[in-house]
């Protein structure tokens, strides 16, 4: 129903359409946002050679969904995620302060050191700040298998493909000697 009603709204453009219904989609992943995700399942990833190894913890709202393929492989794909890239966070919001600040204070201090004005060294801690969550920010990483598509995202389809709530709890990541 809602294809036929996304093709009567774009005139019959199938394109439109498509992308119609993508937004709808997001803008439903994000209305289920808010609710408990309690219920999920922890998987495990060896990567070859048994060097490295991660335990992710993925949660959902229901275990029906939990049980299903599709909500299995994200948390594998995820899992694989974590031991290739080895962030150190989830999100963001997860960075320790005083960690973010040490790190603000080395990239404003490079910045100076390369004679950068000051409210020019601010934009570039900004930007390099950002490019610091990117590496050690899970969510904010570039999928591995797709570097155009960041863990987040790949949450969020599978949000708007499986009706639920897909939060991604905790991770630890193992690495042989370390």
């Amino acid at each position: 129903m809602d294809c036929k009603k996304a093709l009567t709204e774009t005139n019959g453009n199938i394109d439109e359409a498509i992308q119609k219904l993508r937004e709808q989609g997001l803008k439903a992943s994000e209305v289920r946002g808010g609710r408990a995700a309690e219920e999920g399942l922890i998987v495990s990833y060896i990567h070859p050679g048994s060097r490295v190894g991660t335990l992710v913890e993925l949660n959902c709202e229901t275990d029906f969904v939990a049980r299903t393929e599709q909500f299995q492989e994200l948390a594998k794909e995820i899992a694989m995620q974590v031991a290739a890239a080895k962030p150190k966070y989830v999100k963001a919001e997860d960075v320790p302060a005083e960690d973010l600040e040490a790190e603000k204070t080395i990239l404003k201090a490079q910045a100076e050191q390369e004679g950068k004005p000051a409210h020019i060294a601010e934009r570039i801690v900004e930007g390099r700040i950002s490019k610091y969550y990117t590496e050690t920010c899970l969510l904010q990483q570039p999928y591995i298998r797709d570097s155009d598509l960041t863990i987040e995202t790949l949450v969020k389809n599978a949000i708007a493909q499986l009706g639920e709530n897909i939060v991604v709890k905790r991770f630890v990541l193992y690495v042989l000697g370390q």
